[in-house]
């Protein structure tokens, strides 16, 4: 039930709908979320905002005030009939009704991995509509709205406070979205997720991710047909291509969409060494989120596989980020590999029982002993049936020595035994 509330009475939990006022009278670019941190309430508390409408069914209720009066008189026999209900009738009692889909998809309470999937699942194909919705008012011109994008970061900030690994999974191993959505899905949660490891507050989580979804927006507005690409920019000419920042922000800027997600579509090519385009900075001239979309960009931009070949292994991407001497924050990297994991979900291992394994979840306790699900023989040169294995709990009967190659199973259709693998896990 939606409800109209003084600003003086908001608490933490409460779930804000609407603020009554102008969206320049207060600082923040989203109009619905839930009110989990006291950073947040006490701006909320501080700004022009006259007043709120908030959501009881999906956060607390405001409380009823305080009168002090007599308290009534108990009554016994209420609870002696409560414990005398005829067991028939207890079971014929009406059930509670269950949460719609929408407050489930913003739940923060965590999830493991096997149910946060499913909601993940859900998160990304109702997000594809908006993004592509989205960047095909931009290629016709329209003004790009923050709030058109609201919902799609609040799920998939609610998905990686669940579950930090589900998400980032999922968008590894789906094969049926466009590249451009893909990746932006994709670089959104990645951003949440660095976000999440580095203690920023929610407020803030929630900004990176709009930032990442908003990167490559500039694309739209590039002088080439996006559906020679095959759905994939990658494949534009280079000094075409590079336009697509500086027009980004300057669209998102005009737009009125927060400063700091403008410059991370400004910045997300720039490299801490000065080698970035499109003006060379370096160091801490670049934006916190700019450095933290260049990170979370290339690497999404090296596993993607492309029309013509397969992208990197995660791991191997991994490796690869870090062999950039210079490129990147070295903080924000190590920051990076922490959040997404020693051996990210979609990466191909080499056990030392001969087989090849994906790795399908994560074990926090022990990143380096995750789960994976075995496909191929080494000594046999050809797939096997699949056998899931927890190797935090095999008791050495299997283990890690490293990731694999690529040119081992380059014969086989990896992208879609990759694909059954997941779905199957």
């Amino acid at each position: 039930m939606l409800k109209r509330i003084e600003i003086s009475d908001l608490e933490l939990g409460m779930f804000v709908h609407k603020l009554e006022g102008s969206w320049f009278k207060h600082p923040f670019w989203r109009s619905k979320f839930v009110l989990d941190d006291q950073d947040t309430l006490d701006e909320l508390l501080s700004s022009d905002v006259p007043a709120v409408i908030i959501d009881t069914e999906r956060g607390i209720d405001l409380r009823p005030a305080r009168i002090e009066r007599p308290a009534p008189a108990a009554a016994p026999a209420a609870a002696s009939v409560a414990l005398k209900e005829p067991p028939l009738r207890r079971a014929l009692r009406p059930a509670p009704a269950a949460r719609s889909e929408e407050v489930s998809l913003t739940s923060t309470l965590p999830l493991s991995q096997a149910r946060e999937f499913g909601h993940a699942n859900r998160v990304v194909d109702r997000s594809r509509k908006v993004i592509s919705k989205v960047f095909l008012e931009a290629r016709l011109g329209k003004t790009i709205r923050a709030e058109a994008v609201e919902p799609v970061v609040e799920e998939i900030f609610a998905s990686v406070q669940r579950n930090p690994h589900a998400f980032n999974g999922l968008m590894r191993c789906k094969r049926d979205l466009e590249y451009v959505y893909r990746h932006a899905l994709a670089v959104s949660a990645l951003m949440v997720s660095l976000g999440k490891q580095m203690k920023l507050s929610p407020a803030d989580q929630r900004l990176a991710g709009m930032a990442g979804l908003m990167l490559d927006l500039g694309v739209s507005y590039l002088p080439v047909d996006l559906e020679s690409t095959g759905g994939d920019f990658r494949r534009i000419d280079e000094r075409i291509f590079r336009e697509h920042a500086r027009l980004g922000h300057d669209q998102l800027m005009a737009s009125g969409v927060p400063e700091p997600v403008a410059l991370a579509c400004l910045e997300h090519h720039e490299r801490v060494d000065g080698t970035g385009y499109p003006h060379g900075l370096k160091g801490d001239k670049i934006s916190l989120f700019g450095r933290m979309a260049a990170i979370c960009d290339t690497y999404d931009w090296l596993v993607n596989d492309a029309q013509d070949q397969m992208g990197l292994d995660p791991s191997a991407a991994m490796q690869q980020l870090s062999m950039l001497h210079g490129a990147f924050d070295p903080g924000l990297l190590t920051c990076f590999i922490d959040a997404v994991g020693l051996y990210p979900i979609g990466s191909v291992v080499e056990l030392a029982s001969g087989r090849l394994a994906m790795v399908i979840s994560q074990d926090d306790a022990d990143p380096a002993k995750p789960r994976v699900k075995t496909f191929f023989s080494l000594a046999e040169r050809k797939p096997v049936p699949p056998v899931e294995i927890l190797l935090s709990q095999c008791y050495g009967e299997d283990r890690i020595v490293g990731a694999a190659s690529q040119e081992v199973y380059s014969g086989i259709d990896f992208p879609m035994i990759r694909e059954k693998l997941f779905a199957s896990a």
